[in-house]
């Protein structure tokens, strides 16, 4: 099966799809490719960002699929922030740490949570805020997307994954909130150990093998030899 075969059925006008990713590190590439060849428009996307120019997410603003975006980050995407200053997009901003805990709230059945980050700002405005030791909280709606998409590197039959050092990022919280989620991996093994599993295989519907690639390093530092 392809990404295309394992997102048959699942794709429709003005849904909600939550992606694993931070900046271009544990991005479902192939996936992300299989939704913009679907054509699948008006779409809600969750994600921390919405990749760079040419790379990840910036595919499916590139085909003028993306309605509206729940993001912590516009930074590096020129076409993002164009489309937003343009009015094209609709942008709802959220801390990092506030969208890490939408998803994972989702994903537990959570239906929303009281937090600090954002009291006395616009991010504030129109949510109850409410003081629990005298301290003023507003409450978070939990994010439960129509469907997620997640790379992974190392993944068995049960749907058991594993992710590799900092792409394990947004991945494991986006793979539990959605209603269905595909996953895609890089190493399909006959079982992974249970002390080896970063997302339990109950959260995640169809698999689909990575296609190899060269990774896209979205900025890179080195030193000089001399150094």
């Amino acid at each position: 099966m392809n990404a295309a075969g394992a997102l048959a059925g699942l794709l429709r006008d003005g849904m909600t799809i939550a992606v694993g990713g931070f900046g271009l590190s544990g991005n479902p590439f192939d996936l992300i490719e299989a939704v913009r060849d679907a054509g699948a428009g008006d779409l809600t996307i969750v994600s921390n960002n919405m990749g760079i120019d040419g790379y990840g997410l910036g595919l499916l603003l590139e085909a003028k699929l993306v309605r509206r975006v729940v993001a912590s980050y516009v930074g590096e995407n020129r076409l993002f922030a164009r489309q937003y200053l343009d009015g094209v997009l609709e942008v709802e901003f959220v801390p990092q740490g506030t969208l890490a805990e939408r998803l994972r709230a989702g994903g537990a059945g959570v239906a929303a949570f009281y937090t600090r980050t954002g009291v006395g700002t616009p991010l504030a405005e129109g949510k109850e805020v409410t003081d629990f030791d005298g301290v003023p909280h507003v409450l978070e709606r939990a994010i439960r997307p129509d469907l997620s998409l997640v790379h992974a590197y190392r993944g068995d039959p049960a749907g058991n994954l594993r992710y590799r050092l900092t792409a394990r990022n947004f991945n494991p919280v986006v793979a539990a909130a959605g209603l269905v989620t595909v996953a895609e991996v890089e190493d399909l093994v006959d079982h992974l150990d249970p002390d080896d599993v970063h997302t339990p295989g109950i959260h995640v519907h169809r698999l689909v093998p990575a296609r190899p690639r060269e990774k896209p390093i979205e900025q890179r530092t080195v030193r000089s030899g001399a150094a």
